[in-house]
């Protein structure tokens, strides 16, 4: 049997042949294509066949998961290179090579310690190293190298995604987290980087201190941790510092209020699970929206938009988010809920049961990220953009209660209606700055 580590060695080696684009053209997918076909119909047993045989390709007695890989690449190479608005070669080779590279880090750390913290890291370092080495390569030889800040936050960027995706997805999955990966970073390589290289190397430094904190502290599981670098990251730098500390000051506070009185709240059979450890999906359900609005604003000079609305949807987002999360903590410390839309008394904890208590600290909830923004953004009337976000906050908060009264359980859940609440918190607040502003 291979071991795990040189089977991902392998799987690098393949995905090296992306650094031959610049000299094969329109033929850079070609060498991909001709591994898939070899390894879906030809090689089915010897050395080969034992160094990148997974399990279940054992079992099949064919390589899918290199043919797999390999199309994955191919798909990549194509959209680099037979477009009119092709994605950049850098890109297409950033993509393969987090993946390819950042499973050898895995592998290689996991032969050391088990913890799946250090595996991560492992993973999102050596992907970082090999993007960045393979867009520095492949700018060389094309004879124009790209600017330092959009190499360092691409590789970055592509590193952190590959990384969250694995961490949800299974080895196999990996020609999605590739294509998922490429697509994402050739819309960041639109954008564009107006940060400089300082700006970048301190953004990336920042979030991942305060990522590890969240994460040892108990805050954030490993996959809530990488999600969490991700969105400070890409926020920091299509946004701004002052974007990133609405958005810091929302998991800081919400982090902790999961953490207030726990075990009260164990025992009363409310508290979140893994001991309040917010996970990717709670992460994204609560800030997706907020992604969304940071990159719109970057992107809003050729699209035509006002930006000052996504700076509204942003905030809007983020206090329905806070007003959410600290109304459903600390209200459910609070006895004698109430269902939202029929009022009848409902046990702690039922989805969409709502005290006086928990809705006042939400209100407060939504006024600590008026406050931060208000003083952060450069808003014309100060005190009437706050009041926008939050009306937007509570409004966000409301809905957020209806839909788990309502929709919540079975196909429908907690994360979804996360994003629900959000959507209407920022929706409300960019709809009252365009009436009131």
């Amino acid at each position: 049997m291979t071991s795990t580590l040189r089977r991902a060695g392998g799987f690098a080696a393949v995905g090296t042949l992306a650094l031959a684009a610049p000299e094969l053209g329109r033929a850079a997918a070609a060498p991909f294509a001709v591994v898939a076909l070899l390894a879906a119909f030809v090689v089915d047993e010897g050395p080969v066949f034992e160094l990148f045989a997974r399990p279940q390709d054992r079992r099949d007695g064919r390589l899918n998961g290199l043919a797999g890989f390999a199309l994955a690449a191919t798909g990549l190479a194509i959209l680099a290179t037979a477009p009119r608005e092709s994605m950049p070669t850098p890109v297409f080779v950033a993509a393969v090579l987090v993946v390819a590279y950042g499973n050898v880090g895995a592998r290689a750390v996991e032969r050391l310690w088990t913890d799946p913290g250090r595996s991560v890291a492992g993973f999102s370092l050596a992907a970082f190293l090999a993007a960045l080495a393979g867009q520095l390569v492949v700018g060389w030889n094309l004879g124009r190298l790209p600017e330092a800040a959009s190499v360092v936050f691409l590789a970055a960027a592509g590193a952190l995604v590959a990384a969250l995706l694995r961490s949800m997805l299974y080895e196999r999955d990996d020609p999605i987290v590739m294509l998922s990966t490429g697509l994402l970073l050739w819309l960041f390589a639109t954008i564009g980087v107006e940060s400089g290289l300082t700006e970048v190397g301190a953004a990336l430094l920042v979030t991942v201190a305060l990522g590890y904190v969240s994460y040892r502290t108990g805050t954030a599981s490993v996959p809530g941790m990488v999600t969490g670098v991700l969105l400070g990251l890409l926020t920091i730098v299509f946004g701004g510092v002052g974007w990133f500390a609405i958005l810091i000051a929302f998991f800081g506070i919400g982090g902790l209020s999961a953490k207030y009185r726990y075990d009260e709240k164990s025992e009363r059979g409310v508290a979140e699970d893994n001991e309040g450890a917010r996970g990717s999906g709670n992460v994204l359900g609560n800030a997706a929206v907020a992604l969304v609005a940071v990159i719109g604003f970057a992107a809003s000079a050729g699209m035509g938009v006002d930006s000052a609305l996504f700076r509204f949807a942003f905030t809007g987002s983020l206090a329905a988010a806070m007003s959410d999360t600290l109304s459903s903590e600390i209200g459910v410390l609070f006895d004698d809920p109430r269902l939202i839309t029929t009022l009848e008394r409902v046990d702690p904890g039922t989805d969409g049961g709502i005290t006086w208590q928990g809705y006042v600290v939400g209100v407060v909830g939504s006024g600590l990220v008026a406050g931060v923004a208000a003083a952060t953004f450069a808003f014309d009337a100060p005190a009437l953009a706050a009041l926008t976000v939050v009306c937007g906050g509570v409004a966000g908060m409301t809905v957020d209660s209806v839909l788990g009264a309502t929709l919540e359980g079975g196909r429908v859940g907690n994360q979804t209606v996360n994003f629900f609440g959000t959507l209407a918190g920022a929706v409300v607040s960019a709809a009252l700055a365009v009436a009131l502003l």
